[in-house]
């Protein structure tokens, strides 16, 4: 069996890593091919596309990019056709993914094409969601996205949360702040100078930087060297880290549910240009937006978004979260709860090997 995958980002290539494993182990036959990153080449995935080009924040950003995706996207046609692909795994990357799932069916409407968590429609707006059922088979790994989808007469298939059984618990923890500006350039330039001016006010603690790679050094303008409490980690695992850590301030995103599966509060963090942060509150569903206040629908974790993205609002809530901690580290349980099932990521896999309706 031929599969051909297609992830954009850093997280859904991590998400597709561990699938990838998975199906592998159940059936070593399969052979992946598509746009993934490093860890899905490392799982198993031959790479035609990787995903460090492909990498888009914004609305602005996505425009330049526009007539690059669309090229790559007309590429994956033609790679699918001549390789006889059997299945599409989608992965995420909603923008780009969805562009090319409706491609998909109209070229090659026998290719069996399987979304693997599919975009937030409910911030994004419902508008997508006739492209979406174009999908012969939609796989959530949230609880709430199944009566979602269900409503506009989708069935989507939820087995847990794959990040439950990779992530567990962690007690007894440092007494460092752990920051995590994410991953993406312009996420890097926009928290990065709100977090040093964080690790300046607070020059009794130690904070520890945890980025990818030595790369958003040429990113950021402050020499980050110069703070003598910052730690900068680039080759530690986030589990070695959080163990080090009492709180973390974390760029909105996945990251932040690894976050809470591990059992540490934190402060999320999401800031843009003006003009993409116009455009947003023009055509996005913003309620709360962090995936572990979604989960129980209601913000365990504080969320700073856009102008109260600043180093006084989260001075002014490290001292909330100490102060509620029982509280929050209540909640962080129950999220952990919510998204637990078994066997989770075993059970994608063979629900996609069996190809069942």
């Amino acid at each position: 069996m031929k599969i051909f995958v297609s992830a954009g980002e850093v997280s859904g290539d991590l998400h597709l890593s561990y699938l990838v494993k998975n199906i592998l182990e159940i059936d070593s036959s399969v052979k992946f091919y598509g746009a993934a990153g490093d860890l899905s080449r490392a799982a198993g995935v031959e790479i035609v596309q990787d995903i460090k080009e492909l990498a888009v924040m914004g609305f602005v950003e996505g425009l330049k990019k526009y007539s690059f995706l669309k090229k790559r996207a007309k590429e994956y046609l033609n790679f699918i056709k001549e390789n006889k692909i059997d299945k599409v795994i989608l992965v995420d990357y909603g923008g780009f993914n969805l562009a090319f799932l409706k491609l998909l069916k109209s070229e090659v409407p026998e290719v069996e094409v399987y979304f693997y968590i599919p975009p937030k429609l409910w911030v994004w707006g419902e508008k997508r969601i006739n492209t979406l059922k174009l999908a012969d088979h939609i796989l959530v790994i949230f609880p709430w996205e199944v009566e979602f989808y269900k409503k506009h007469g989708i069935k989507a298939v939820y087995y847990g949360n794959p990040f439950s059984e990779k992530y567990h618990l962690i007690e007894n923890r440092g007494d460092k702040i752990l920051l995590l500006p994410g991953s993406r350039k312009q996420e890097i330039q926009f928290l990065m100078p709100v977090m040093l001016e964080v690790v300046k006010a607070r020059p009794e603690k130690t904070f520890v930087l945890k980025l990818h790679s030595a790369k958003p050094f040429e990113w950021v303008e402050n020499d980050l060297l110069k703070y003598p409490n910052l730690v900068i980690e680039t080759n530690k695992t986030l589990e070695e880290i959080v163990k080090e850590c009492e709180t973390a301030i974390a760029a909105s995103g996945t990251v932040t549910l690894e976050l809470a599966l591990m059992g540490i509060p934190a402060i999320v963090l999401y800031k843009t240009s003006a003009v993409n942060a116009f455009i947003a509150r023009h055509i996005l569903k913003i309620g709360l937006v962090s995936l572990p206040n979604l989960t129980l629908n209601k913000e365990v974790y504080p969320e700073l978004l856009q102008e109260k993205c600043t180093s006084r609002d989260v001075l002014f809530y490290l001292n909330v979260l100490k102060s509620k901690e029982d509280k929050i580290n209540k909640d962080i349980k129950e999220i952990r709860e919510k998204l637990s099932g078994e066997n989770v990521v075993k059970n994608y896999g063979k629900y996609i090997l069996k190809g069942q309706n």
